[in-house]
């Protein structure tokens, strides 16, 4: 199973720690995000294993040589551009319809959320739910929201998920 980290904060010490296979740099509020994202797709590049993606920004993604990129709820639109500059996408997704709309226009991934209790994020979705839309459709889908201990990665394991993504579970 695959693991993401979702980080506002990025040190190397973090991603050595865990190991991720895919990590995304998202900070909303920061106004040098670019300089940001530059550090870390260079910390990044050392550990050779990890896919590293960058926030809504797949223009930013392609000129600083990043995996791909993570793009909104609110971006499927931006899929066909990100995938033209030769980036893998991932999307977030919120419902069954919109996987199977970011499968449609080419998506690589999505992640799927909240499957557990999350702060602000509404009603839980649950395992049998992931379970479900997993097995409804191709695009790897990655578990979100809630995840913030080995019992609920082990929850997401005995899925057919592809993997799980979290910003708690890495603290």
């Amino acid at each position: 199973m695959k693991k993401y980290l979702i980080t506002a904060n990025p040190s190397y010490f973090q991603l050595r720690k865990y190991m991720p296979d895919f990590a995304l740099y998202r900070d909303k509020e920061n106004k040098n995000y670019a300089d940001e994202a530059q550090n870390f797709v260079q910390m990044c590049k050392p550990l050779k294993i990890l896919k590293v993606f960058l926030h809504q920004d797949y223009e930013l993604a392609a000129k600083l040589g990043a995996h791909g990129v993570h793009l909104t709820s609110k971006q499927f639109d931006e899929i066909p551009k990100a995938k033209e500059l030769g980036l893998e996408v991932i999307i977030s997704t919120h419902t069954h319809d919109e996987v199977h709309v970011a499968e449609a226009m080419g998506a690589d991934y999505v992640t799927y959320s909240p499957v557990f209790a999350s702060p602000d994020k509404g009603e839980p979705k649950g395992v049998e739910d992931l379970q479900s839309i997993v097995s409804m459709t191709d695009v790897k889908i990655f578990a979100l929201g809630g995840i913030i201990s080995q019992k609920e990665v082990d929850a997401v394991a005995n899925t057919d998920a592809y993997g799980f993504a979290s910003i708690r579970y890495f603290l």
